[in-house]
């Protein structure tokens, strides 16, 4: 008899509660990598939308004596409206749209996403988050130059794509348990890098032709995704523990080796299961409210370190290709190509982050840490222009690595951990909200930040910069802060002691 391939073996190695979670892994990394893709472009198509009109020249024509081109200063070539002086405040203003509208709605979109089937909530959010991508694009094919129009896309693409994050998160954190949370998702929140790689790369491919298609092809991707998410996406699961006195069936065991691979803190095995079914012998919990979900314990702490910390990410997630393409020198495609690789470093931190704070047993440690070596690195980094194409490069990767380490911790892993806090007594229907209400503070950070950028860059970027480590050192002091009221008292959470309890 022929030996098996050491290939069937492997594969046929995994039960299928290994297979659910691989396949909730992977499917929600590709649907969230979509929602990032989307918002990528803008940052890329700022500069075709305002040009140095100086640099356009037309070739003499054959009644000229001159041989050299004849500059025609009249000659229109940037897009309107966004052709004025105040260009770069009429560009922070879109931002500042789409991210106000995204932070207003995720105080809602938590609430309303536990009430709903996750599966069609963020299948309708990504269907309609595409038509509102693609009608941007549409701008440029239907020669749109109402600045109303395009704040009106951004406003309503902001609100619908706050159907995103919490339902993620929600399913990821149903599936996987806390043992090894932080390097989960410090792999798993990877996706909003890849995003941002894949979205630069999109629409610089397009930028200097036809940047309507910049956005028009993130758009289709996205609406694309949210119908392979209402075919296969498996949002819920139920851990049937061995011990447990809510077991109404058959026991099932889950191996050892099961068990330290996914992070199970029991004997269990996790179904997946409709919404709809009840397997607990008691009444369902409610929902928690808003109110309940702020009275948890570290959740105020960590949304205000996160409003920081996300000003200064989605600083750079919008106006990174543009100063690139001011400080280098360099045209739209080639800034887009350079800026991916803030993102690169992203990845690197953000795992990094996850697998430092799981091996200390400290979230909020880890975060301080890094938030205390970005602020040097960003006025490093504030003197680019200075340096050749080598140390820019690490400085890019470096400085993305801090920057979204701290980012991507307290989204996920610490978002997680608060959801399942055992104050809540079991009750996991709060990690929805949670999610919703720390990202939706963060978010408010994500606003302000571009817009501050829009205005202080006129006068001069120094002054972008020196406002990026204020925040920086600002989400170190809110952490910092509370380490002097809580650390002394017995029994009370301490968040620098890193989510010991949780």
């Amino acid at each position: 008899m022929a030996p098996v391939p050491p290939g069937i073996r492997f594969l046929t190695s995994f039960n299928r509660d290994q297979w659910y979670r691989a396949f909730t892994f992977g499917l929600t990394f590709l649907l969230y990598t979509s929602f990032h893709l989307s918002r990528k472009p803008i940052s890329i198509v700022k500069s075709e939308l305002h040009k140095n009109c100086s640099h356009v020249m037309e070739a003499p024509s054959e009644s000229s004596s001159s041989q050299q081109p004849v500059l025609h200063p009249e000659l229109d070539c940037s897009w309107k409206p966004f052709d004025r002086n105040n260009y770069k405040q009429l560009l922070g203003a879109m931002d500042y749209s789409f991210l106000c509208a995204y932070a207003i709605g995720m105080y809602l979109s938590g609430i309303i996403g536990e009430r709903l089937p996750i599966r069609l909530y963020l299948t309708v959010g990504m269907l309609t988050s595409g038509l509102f991508t693609c009608l941007f694009g549409l701008g440029y094919v239907y020669d749109v130059h109402s600045l109303g129009f395009y704040i009106f896309v951004q406003v309503a693409n902001g609100l619908v794509q706050t159907t995103g994050w919490p339902s993620v998160v929600t399913c990821i954190g149903n599936w996987f348990g806390k043992g090894r949370r932080g390097l989960i998702m410090g792999l798993w929140n990877s996706h909003t890098s890849v995003g941002n790689i894949l979205g630069s790369l999109i629409a610089g491919y397009y930028v200097s032709s036809n940047w309507g298609l910049s956005f028009i092809v993130p758009g289709v991707i996205i609406a694309a995704m949210g119908v392979i998410c209402f075919l296969f996406l498996i949002d819920l699961c139920v851990n049937v523990f061995s011990h447990s006195r809510y077991d109404n069936g058959p026991v099932m065991r889950t191996p050892a080796s099961l068990k330290l691979l996914l992070g199970q803190e029991s004997i269990g095995v996790c179904v997946p299961v409709q919404q709809v079914v009840v397997v607990k012998s008691e009444a369902e919990p409610s929902a928690i409210s808003f109110m309940g979900a702020l009275r948890i314990p570290g959740v105020v702490e960590f949304s205000l370190c996160l409003l920081f910390a996300k000003l200064v990410s989605y600083t750079f997630l919008f106006w990174l290709p543009l100063y690139i393409t001011k400080a280098a020198h360099l045209d739209a495609k080639k800034a887009g190509d350079l800026s991916t690789l803030f993102d690169v470093g992203g990845i690197v931190g953000g795992i990094l982050a996850g697998v430092l704070s799981d091996k200390m047993g400290k979230r909020a440690t880890t975060c301080a840490v890094m938030l205390l070596l970005a602020a040097p690195t960003l006025y490093g980094f504030s003197m680019m222009s200075q340096f050749g194409l080598g140390p820019t490069i690490g400085m890019l990767l470096v400085c993305g690595g801090l920057v979204n380490g701290p980012y991507a911790l307290i989204t996920t892993a610490v978002s997680a951990d608060l959801g399942t806090h055992k104050s809540l007594k079991g009750n996991a229907r709060a990690l929805s909200t949670v999610t919703a209400i720390i990202d939706g503070t963060g978010s408010v950070g994500a606003a302000v930040g571009p817009l501050l950028a829009g205005l202080l860059s006129a006068q001069g970027w120094d002054q972008v910069f020196y406002m990026l480590m204020t925040a920086d050192f600002l989400a170190l002091l809110v952490i910092s802060e509370d380490l002097q009221t809580s650390g002394s008292q017995p029994g009370i959470w301490d968040p620098l002691g890193g989510l010991n309890t949780l």
